[in-house]
């Protein structure tokens, strides 16, 4: 599938982030997609941090690597650098790893440095307190964790479709391209495929969200508001 530009994938972005993790949620239940949610595990390393664009995906493995292995250069930890494209976003998958930080506050900066807009690691991150300085980058993960990944674990494969554990089913496909909403509350995959379908849907939930909010604040009756706006 073509990949959007860097202007359209600035325009999505925009689109997007005013949403809630919910609102992602239930236009792509009433879609048909409802298995979407990635594991409840994976957390934001701050609640104010929000998520939004297309997945750059990796996999990762734990297995030591063979001398023919060794020669291709998607084996290499870096070799994502070359491919990282204006607001996208870091998602791997470490292979069911639970020990080492996949992820650190150097490769961090270096993938904000070349467009990324954050990580979404199904394993766990180093450097928590570093990485929360860093300006403008978001990182999603399992844990935290001193250990280096050098010795222990290796990039395996790099833009192909990758599996995330998932909340309502046991694993969710993340092809490149598809698009990954996250916030305080969880992270979801939208799929490339019904991106520019779903967006309306998305943007009708939470403007009827913020009206109805509005209208609550100010002491409205919940069941008014509800009849009001069709949101259930």
């Amino acid at each position: 599938m073509k990949q959007l530009s860097t202007q359209e994938i600035k325009e999505v972005r925009k689109r997007l982030l005013p949403a809630q993790s919910a609102d992602v949620y239930d236009a792509l239940n009433a879609m048909g997609y409802f298995n979407q949610c990635l594991s409840l595990n994976i957390k934001a390393l701050r609640d104010d941090m929000k998520i939004v664009g297309p997945a750059l995906t990796i996999l990762g493995t734990t297995e030591p690597l063979g001398p023919d292995e060794l020669k291709n250069p998607e084996f290499d930890d870096y070799a994502m650098f070359n491919k990282i494209y204006e607001g996208c976003v870091v998602v791997i998958n470490a292979e069911k790893d639970d020990q080492v930080g996949h992820w650190g506050e150097m490769m961090s900066y270096g993938a904000r440095n070349k467009g990324a807009v954050g990580v979404v690691i199904d394993g766990g991150t180093r450097d928590k307190a570093g990485i929360l300085r860093i300006d403008n980058w978001t990182c999603f993960a399992k844990y935290t964790s001193p250990i280096e990944s050098e010795k222990n674990w290796s990039s395996k494969t790099l833009e192909k479709p990758i599996y995330m554990t998932g909340t309502l089913t046991k694993y969710v496909r993340v092809n490149p391209g598809d698009w990954v909403f996250g916030d305080c509350d969880a992270v979801i995959v939208i799929p490339q495929g019904i991106l520019m379908e779903t967006l309306p849907k998305i943007e009708d939930i939470y403007i009827r969200e913020e009206l109805s909010r509005k209208e609550l604040a100010a002491g409205a009756q919940l069941i008014e508001v509800i009849k009001k706006y069709k949101r259930a």
